[in-house]
Formats: C-alpha cells, structure tokens, sequence
C-alpha cells in the first residue's frame, strides 16, 4: 500500500469541501451547520491549521490529514477507501514530518473507531469538554 501525504493547494479546497460534507455527523465535532463552499474557501485560505495534507492513497486523492497550531492532530478518509490502513499510516507520516513532544486528539465520544484508534496508539483521557450553545443570542 501506497500511502503519501502532500501539502494543500487551491487546486484541493472542492475536494476538501467534497470530503466535509460526506464526513458522518457522528465524527463530526467541529460544525454544527455545514459552511457554502465560499465559506470552506474562506476558512482553507486562512490556514487556520499549522500544517495540512492531502492524503493519497495509491496516487488517488483519498483523505485530509491536518496539525493544529495546538499540536492537535486529525485524519479523515474518504469513503470507499480502506480507512484503517489508510489512517494509521497517515498517523505515522504526520508525527514523522512534524515531530513534537506532546500530540492531542479530539474525537466525537460516538465515534468508536476513531477513539480505539487512538488508544490503540496510547493516547490517554485528559478531559470531557461540554458545550452550551444559548438559544436566545
């Protein structure tokens, strides 16, 4: 298998946006509404992330694989790939080409595999974050 991790370019934001709106509201802890396409052009162009990648998988564009500015990391795949294999070797290329002392993990508490995966890789429980969203603002 044949996996390569390559910096995002203009050319990447319809398949990032593509790959957004196909990601399942279970893994999803980031949106609550689904931003136009204009907006995802918007939010891509202001790197909000230190470092981010398009995942190839067999020169196929199959995921998004990005570091925060706060170290924390994050893989999607694309559906119809073999995400297991396909996540654990962008993990290992992501912490080789951008290597730190301490990693994160934000994981939606639904989302079974994602957090196996991460224990798997000896991520620990640091916290529980809860969120209030006001009705009335």
């Amino acid at each position: 298998m044949t996996v390569k991790l390559l910096p995002v370019k203009k050319s990447d934001f319809q398949f990032l946006f593509d790959l957004l709106l196909e990601r399942d509201p279970i893994a999803n802890i980031s949106h609550i509404k689904m931003p136009s396409f204009d907006e995802h052009e918007k939010f891509v162009l202001s790197k909000p992330y230190s470092k981010w990648y398009i995942a190839y998988f067999n020169n196929k564009k199959c995921g998004s694989v990005y570091l925060t500015k706060e170290n924390e990391i994050a893989i999607h795949i694309k559906k119809g790939f073999p995400k297991i294999k396909i996540r654990k070797e962008c993990y290992e290329i992501l912490l080789k080409l951008n290597p730190k002392k301490r990693y994160l993990a934000n994981c939606n508490p639904a989302n079974s595999s994602l957090i196996n995966f991460f224990k798997k890789k000896n991520f620990k429980l640091i916290q529980y974050t809860y969120e209030l969203r006001s009705k009335s603002v």
